[in-house]
């Protein structure tokens, strides 16, 4: 084989493997509904990747979502999915203690190998935050750490402090 058809070939391998790596799972109530956040990375450039949201309760699995598995009927009418270039948001109506359990969102490219990334959240009504502005801020650190850093100089500036 050729070698520059190889390299081309395991560049290639790698780009799709890279590209649908979970890189956080996060959970927060919006009324009375539980909304999940699956932020992954996206570097291919078609739509091989499949996806999968699940629950585990009770050492049992529940498909809610996805093109992995069969959603079962119970969820089906409870649950919307919204898809974006980087980030899978699946919400749930209606959330009770009745299901709570672990929340998995999983990845996988198809092909020859396909390879698969996940990640998992223990979901409890009673520690769940609300989504909001606060929220978001915290879990997007980047922006509250250069909020944080910021702040003297601005407020030195407006001569509300003085260092």
């Amino acid at each position: 084989m050729n070698p520059a058809i190889s390299i081309a070939l395991l560049l290639s391998v790698l780009q799709v493997s890279r590209g649908q790596k979970v890189t956080s799972l996060t959970a927060c109530l919006v009324n009375q509904n539980l909304r999940l956040d699956c932020r992954h990375e996206n570097t291919t450039r078609d739509n091989s990747i499949q996806h999968e949201f699940s629950l585990t309760r009770e050492k049992k699995k529940h498909v809610l979502s996805g093109t992995l598995g069969i959603p079962e009927h119970t969820y089906r009418s409870r649950v919307t999915l919204s898809n974006q270039p980087y980030i899978k948001v699946l919400t749930l109506a209606n959330f009770t203690t009745k299901d709570e359990g672990e929340y998995s969102c999983e990845l996988r490219v198809s092909g020859a190998n396909p390879i698969s990334s996940n990640k998992s959240i223990s979901v409890y009504r009673d520690k769940l935050v609300k989504c909001g502005g606060v929220s978001l801020l915290g879990q997007n650190t980047s922006w509250l750490l250069l909020l944080l850093l910021l702040s003297p100089s601005l407020l030195q500036a407006l001569d509300f402090i003085s260092l």
